[in-house]
C-alpha cells in the first residue's frame, strides 16, 4: 500500500523491521537498508535498470532475503517544491511495486541527497571510478537515513 506521507507510513509499521530505501535513476536503482531498529541507514548496492519486471525481481529478492517491512522511495522535487516527470516516474514504479508487495510504501524527498553523497565520497578520498559505482545506494542511503530519522522523532512524540 503506498501511504504519501510518513506519518501514515509509521503507523502501517510493525514496532521494530528493517526498512529499504530506493534512489531511482534513469540507469541504476541504489538501495540501501536500515537495521531492524531503524537507527542506521547503510548502502546496499546498484541495481542496474533493465525493465520493470527484472528491476523488481531483484528488489524483491533483496527484501525477502533481508526481511524488510516498508519501501522508501526517493521522490526527486524539483528545487522549488514543483514535481516533475521524475516524479511521475518514481510514482509509477510505486504503483507497478505495489502490485507486487503488501509492504508499506512511502516517499521521501530527495533533494540533494546525491550531492550529499558525492560530498561524503570526495570527503573520503573516494576515487571518481568508485564514486561512480557506489552513488546511487550511498544517495538511497541518505534518503533512507532522513526517513529513519523523521520516524524517530514521530515515535517519541507524545
Amino acid at each position: 500500500m503506498i501511504l504519501p506521507d510518513i506519518t501514515g507510513f509509521a503507523t502501517a509499521l510493525p514496532r521494530h523491521g528493517a526498512l529499504i530505501g530506493l534512489d531511482l535513476g534513469d540507469k541504476t536503482i541504489g538501495l540501501a537498508v536500515s537495521d531492524t531498529l531503524r537507527g542506521i541507514a547503510s548502502p546496499l548496492e546498484t541495481i542496474r535498470r533493465k525493465k520493470f519486471s527484472v528491476d523488481a525481481a531483484r528488489l524483491l529478492d533483496v527484501i525477502g532475503a533481508r526481511e524488510i517491512c516498508g519501501i522508501v522511495l526517493g521522490l526527486p522535487m524539483n528545487m522549488d517544491g514543483s514535481e516533475g516527470p521524475r516524479c511521475q516516474s518514481t510514482r509509477a514504479f510505486a504503483r507497478n511495486l505495489e502490485r507486487l508487495s503488501d509492504l508499506p510504501i512511502t516517499f521521501w524527498d530527495e533533494r540533494l541527497s546525491t550531492v550529499a553523497a558525492e560530498r561524503a565520497l570526495l570527503e573520503g578520498d573516494t576515487s571518481r571510478r568508485r564514486r561512480g559505482e557506489v552513488i546511487d545506494h550511498v544517495a538511497a542511503g541518505f534518503i533512507l537515513q532522513g526517513a529513519l530519522d523523521r520516524l524517530r522523532v514521530l515515535e517519541s512524540a507524545p
